[in-house]
């Protein structure tokens, strides 16, 4: 399968800074900002930095930012799951996976998150894919944002759906651990029965025979 990718950008304005919305980026470009230090979710800057520069590099990998004029504050990824994943059983090649979402503290609260989703989904290449993203509760900033499981779970959902993403039910048992965690999806509109289909038995393990 042939991973076009086709750069797109939108400018914001938040409370305190104007924020440039652009990608899919290359490593090129990432190489020349800097990460803010604030970007702490997954692990320090400086590694997720790095994390990043590999996901550009990869065929299927995209990665949007926002970023002031030379400071990244914000970024979503795609690429193909974890092969240690269920959604990675299937060898879809026209499954990817939102893999993180992270936007510092001082950036929140301007949609800065449903922006990010929005321009990814302004390439038409996206039309092609199954996107999906596995919501965990222990990956939530539930200290930094005074929220609770549900409240948390309700704004994450709000943001997803500004992309496209809809909640889909799974007998997964990590995301079946915890009722606040759950399986989103979008299913592009070039995404063929078939497809559709083994992303149901992928689903699904204990309805389908294989």
């Amino acid at each position: 399968m042939e991973h076009r990718k086709t750069y797109n950008a939108k400018e914001i304005k938040t409370r305190n800074d104007r924020l440039i919305i652009e990608g899919p980026v290359t490593a090129a470009n990432l190489a020349g900002f800097e990460f803010h230090k604030d970007l702490i979710a997954f692990r320090p800057p400086e590694q997720q930095r790095k994390a990043l520069l590999e996901i550009a590099q990869l065929p299927e990998g995209r990665i949007i930012i926002a970023r002031t004029q030379d400071t990244i504050v914000g970024y979503v990824t795609y690429l193909y799951p974890d092969p240690m994943e269920r959604w990675s059983e299937g060898k879809m090649e026209n499954l990817i996976e939102l893999g993180a979402i992270e936007v510092v503290p001082e950036a929140r609260g301007s949609s800065v998150g449903k922006s990010l989703l929005q321009v990814s989904m302004m390439d038409e290449m996206m039309e092609n894919y199954i996107v999906i993203t596995t919501e965990y509760y222990w990956h939530w900033d539930l200290k930094g944002t005074g929220l609770n499981v549900w409240e948390y779970r309700k704004v994450m959902e709000k943001m997803m759906n500004a992309g496209g993403l809809e909640y889909y039910a799974t007998d997964d048992p990590e995301i079946s651990s915890h009722p606040a965690n759950c399986l989103m999806a979008r299913i592009g509109k070039n995404v063929k029965a078939e497809s559709i289909q083994k992303f149901d038995q992928l689903r699904f393990h204990n309805r389908f025979m294989y």
